[in-house]
């Protein structure tokens, strides 16, 4: 574990080659050959490509055989995540314009979704109610899960059990570059699916930016990220709780806090050291409103306001993946039951990014109708545009309906 006390900086990128070697995953996959990359990368043997999808008995055998404790906890959080959504969804827009044509945008779901769930240092059944739910309560009609297989090739139990209650409609076991692949071109019975949505490791992100265009993604995920804002009446134990709480996704996230007190930052520093991580914890001696700015410009995964005199600047924060107001809003409860998204923008990109949501599996289209002589009145303007772009084919198409 290393303490730094200075500003905060994030940590560098991934090593070139991974770029390289997951151009020819996915080079491979495209070719038709992903059922030789998965047997290689995977470590399992398949006969065939039908052989990847998880049977609905293994499913519902997962499901019956899960703890009931987690179950209930699942189904809270399916619950409060699916209400969040369903409150995000919006009714159709119409205006009719000053020449008379009429526009209605309307909000379409995507017809398939794909999930990547991660079971590298851990299984992630809660990234599956994260982006199952939110897919299904945006109206998508096929959701796809892809989870790596663990020893003996089978896909982790809590992870299926989750799949299985969500109403997952497909789960194949492959994991990594090559299962976001697959996902986006097709391997076997797995069709390519619209977007990708989920988290993963620098080989499933830099395989998400390859295949960005081709298909849709949610964004690029990094290493977690935790900014703690902290003014009078915070409490050092809980925020050392929380920065420890997010060090446990792996030592290379960005973790820091800030506050006014050096004393408090000491207890800090102190109760992260009895947490015995390798992870490195920045602190900076500084007020609350300085927090914030440098919190405004590092855009952080996660911050937390905490203190009377942080928690007043709520109302401030614009750079943030989601925000944690208080001594009781510790981050964790995003990551699982609050119903909030844990899938957020990471490495700055909450600066144009949003987290999960409805809006990542719909889509927003225009339906134009130009009633009585609304046409008519709109023609001269558009061929002089048009004209001027050097299109006259344009500009007559719309003085014809004059």
């Amino acid at each position: 574990m290393t303490v730094v006390r200075d500003t905060p900086a994030r940590p560098s990128e991934p090593d070139a080659d991974v770029a390289a070697d997951v151009r020819e995953i996915v080079d491979e996959v495209r070719r038709g050959d992903g059922l030789a990359v998965i047997e290689r990368l995977d470590g399992i043997a398949l006969d065939s490509p039908a052989e990847l999808r998880v049977g609905a008995g293994e499913l519902e055998a997962a499901l019956d055989g899960l703890d009931a404790d987690v179950r209930a906890g699942l189904e809270l959080a399916a619950e409060n995540v699916g209400a969040l959504v369903q409150a995000q969804l919006r009714e159709p827009v119409e205006a009719t314009l000053a020449q008379g044509q009429q526009i209605r945008v309307d909000e379409l779901p995507l017809a398939r979704a794909g999930v990547y769930a991660p079971g590298g240092r851990a299984a992630y059944p809660s990234t599956v109610v994260m982006c199952a739910v939110t897919a299904r309560a945006a109206g998508v009609g096929q959701i796809v899960v892809c989870t790596p297989p663990g020893p003996g090739g089978r896909a982790h139990e809590v992870v299926l059990a989750a799949c299985a209650l969500c109403g997952v409609d497909e789960v194949y076991r492959v994991g990594g570059a090559q299962a976001v692949a697959a996902m986006a071109y097709g391997l076997g019975p797995l069709e390519p699916v619209d977007v990708i949505a989920g988290p993963g490791n620098a080989y499933v992100t830099e395989a998400k930016r390859q295949v960005s265009g081709d298909v849709g993604i949610d964004g690029l995920a990094g290493p977690s990220e935790l900014v703690v804002v902290a003014s009078e009446g915070a409490d050092a134990d809980l925020v050392a709780l929380d920065l420890l709480a997010q060090a446990e996704h792996g030592p290379d996230g960005l973790l820091a806090v800030t506050a006014p007190d050096a004393g408090f930052l000491d207890a800090v520093t102190a109760a992260f050291e009895r947490g015995g991580t390798d992870a490195t914890l920045y602190t900076v001696e500084m007020p609350p409103a300085d927090g914030l700015a440098l919190s405004e410009r590092l855009a952080p995964e996660h911050l937390e306001l905490v203190g009377a005199e942080a928690e007043a600047l709520a109302g401030e924060v614009r750079r943030a993946g989601c925000l944690f107001v208080g001594n009781q809003a510790a981050t964790a409860f995003g990551d699982y039951v609050a119903g909030s998204n844990h899938v957020l923008p990471t490495g700055g990109a909450a600066r144009f990014q949003s987290a999960l949501s409805a809006s990542t599996f719909r889509r927003r289209m225009a339906r134009v109708t130009f009633p009585g002589d609304s046409a008519a009145k709109l023609a001269p303007a558009g061929a002089a545009i048009a004209r001027a772009e050097g299109f006259p084919v344009h500009a007559e198409s719309m003085e014809r309906r004059a």
